[in-house]
């Protein structure tokens, strides 16, 4: 199944969601006025997208309807399309120039982190890099040993130390194995508890400061990784965490499971938070480079 297929068929509920509202809003309506704005507005609210977003993409498209003259509800569409294209602007991959490079991937418990770490292994193993993985999350012993089942399954290797370890440690020795063996890329675990956010921001601190010195010119990605089905709670978590740390980049999972896909457009619109991979599976090779072209087109192509 290619590219495009897994993206549209894991975004089936969200579609069915956000296209079907939207053409049965525009089909009960013979006019454009203010009324369809209200209920466009109200149902782009209730697909998660948030009001802040609605209501800027609703402006847009009353700015772009009256510019173009346009009388006829059925190419509000097509407008719409265009809107969150450019809401989400251009695509960004991951950004690892150096050798090694750095990815720290962080997130709440729950949403599929260690997870998303072994299926990054795996692209960027097949890719041809040689991948090191730091079990940093010491403050719980079941996220080493998962990490742990997802480095064999990789086929990569792994630093880790017994529950309760100094996460900083951890990375340190990771980064020594790492410069050792010549690896390529080192993608570092870690633990996150937002209800205890100066724990976090202290523990997040001491790793950058790590990394910072034994590597001081390497390419460092943090990547947080949110769960979709928790619809605009992770927009507020992506929120959160950008408080305490420097993201460059959103991993969204189990996108295949839920309508609320939408919550994409306002982490890229208010936050301004790319998003780099979506998740659409279970399986190891589910996790996607994201795509804004064929993210739109999935969620507004109802064949």
């Amino acid at each position: 199944m290619g590219l495009f297929s897994k993206i549209k068929l894991g975004l089936q509920k969200t579609r069915n969601s956000i296209a079907s509202g939207v053409t049965s809003i525009i089909n009960s309506f013979t006019k454009i006025d203010e009324d369809l704005f209200e209920e466009l507005e109200e149902m782009l609210v209730m697909s998660d997208i948030g009001v802040n977003t609605a209501t800027e993409i609703c402006d847009m498209l009353r700015k772009k309807i009256k510019e173009q003259g346009i009388t006829d509800p059925n190419i509000i569409k097509n407008l719409m399309k265009e809107i969150i294209a450019e809401m989400l602007g251009e695509d960004e991959g991951l950004k690892l120039n150096t050798t090694p490079s750095v990815i720290l991937v962080i997130g709440v418990n729950g949403v599929g982190k260690t997870t998303t770490i072994g299926k990054l292994s795996s692209i960027l193993k097949a890719q041809g890099k040689r991948v090191v993985l730091g079990a940093a999350d010491t403050f719980r012993a079941a996220a080493i040993d998962q990490l742990a089942v997802w480095a064999e399954r990789s086929g990569v290797q792994m630093v880790k130390s017994v529950e309760g370890t100094d996460p900083a440690s951890v990375v340190f020795d990771t980064i020594a194995s790492a410069k050792s063996k010549g690896a390529d890329v080192i993608i570092c675990d870690t633990a996150g508890r937002l209800h205890n956010k100066k724990n976090l921001m202290d523990e997040l601190a001491k790793i950058n400061r790590v990394i910072g010195r034994e590597l001081p010119d390497a390419s460092v990605e943090t990547l947080l990784v949110l769960d979709a089905a928790t619809g605009q709670n992770a927009v507020n978590q992506a929120r959160e965490f950008k408080n305490v740390t420097n993201i460059t980049g959103i991993v969204l999972t189990k996108l295949d499971g839920t309508a609320k896909g939408g919550i994409i457009i306002p982490i890229k619109n208010e936050l301004k938070i790319p998003v780099k991979f979506v998740g659409v599976g279970e399986g190891i090779d589910d996790l996607q480079p994201f795509s804004a072209n064929e993210f739109v087109n999935g969620i507004f192509d109802e064949a």
